[in-house]
């Protein structure tokens, strides 16, 4: 295809259903665009222009759960062989510090921000070294998550000592793993803070039965099997929250994502924890937040693909 002939935008992605809403968006704003499902692509490094003007990257690190041929590590490859061509792909910038938690816990640490207590580890024989002056329980996560998975909790040093012996930690698709603080939330929330081009767009506070890891508070995550039951309203973070949210958003380069918080009961702080280069926005949105965050997205993209059609051939 020639420039002249070429879609507006591809949405590249991994999960079949998950981007709906946001296709449906893109058709009510009239938008040109193409669909690049990841599984069964592949690329020419000499060649294989991008498909549209503009690339829009829907990457979800809990695509291993699904695939253990997963498609996290190839996108990243796949995005900087476009990017080279020159092409605008919006958000790929934010797998650096998705593909992370442990790169985001550094960046929040250097923003001046307070995150529960972490150590790292990339062998379970030091995980009980490493947890070893942190109040429990603990935390144990892989460095690449997604959806909760793999958090395990550690009562004491004991079983965490006994679980890392016979290698049940976990420890993710890239070997490392994350020691953290448990902190209880307070009103047993946490509260996700949207961003769109490093500006805050909504908040919703999201509780869960029990201590659920599983928060993911879009459609396609509520009707998963085995998925908990989730109350979502919408918030409003202080000023001060709004401006750090911000302040994440822009030094981690995440273009569309969100950054979620909670309240440690223990002492009213504010725990920064987790930096999402992926939103799917929250279920049923006209009725927790009397808009459509899709509809600001799409408006967004749009000005991308101007830009993009205004610069000289």
């Amino acid at each position: 295809m020639t420039d002249q002939t070429l879609p507006d935008l591809a949405i590249v992605y991994e999960h079949p259903e998950w981007f709906e809403p946001l296709f449906a968006a893109l058709d009510r704003h009239g938008v040109s665009y193409v669909k690049v499902p990841l599984a069964g692509h592949g690329f020419d490094p000499a060649a294989s222009p991008a498909p549209a003007r503009v690339v829009f990257s829907r990457v979800a690190m809990s695509s291993f759960l699904r695939d253990p041929e997963h498609p996290i590590f190839y996108a990243q490859s796949l995005f900087e062989h476009w990017q080279g061509q020159g092409t605008r792909v919006v958000n790929a910038s934010a797998l650096n510090i998705d593909t992370s938690k442990a790169r985001q816990m550094s960046l929040i640490a250097r923003l001046g921000l307070k995150g529960p207590a972490t150590r790292v580890a990339h062998r379970q024989a030091d995980i009980p070294g490493a947890a070893e002056g942190l109040r429990f329980p603990v935390l144990v996560k892989a460095d690449i998550g997604g959806a909760g998975a793999g958090i395990t909790r550690y009562e004491t040093l004991e079983r965490l000592a006994e679980a890392a012996g016979e290698k049940w930690c976990p420890v993710g698709v890239n070997g490392i793993s994350l020691i953290q603080e448990y902190a209880p939330r307070r009103g047993g929330k946490i509260t996700r803070v949207e961003t769109l081009n490093g500006r805050y767009l909504y908040a919703i506070d999201i509780e869960s039965p029990g201590d659920a890891f599983d928060l993911c508070p879009a459609d396609a995550c509520l009707v998963r099997p085995g998925a908990p039951t989730l109350t979502m309203t919408r918030a409003t973070p202080s000023a001060d929250i709004i401006a750090a949210v911000e302040s994440l958003a822009v030094a981690a380069q995440i273009e569309v994502g969100g950054i979620e918080y909670l309240i440690d009961d223990r002492d009213g702080a504010v725990l920064f924890y987790d930096i999402n280069g992926l939103s799917n926005f929250v279920a049923n949105p006209m009725a927790v937040l009397g808009f459509d965050p899709h509809d600001d997205l799409v408006e967004w993209l749009k000005t991308i693909v101007a830009q993009e059609k205004a610069k000289p051939a």
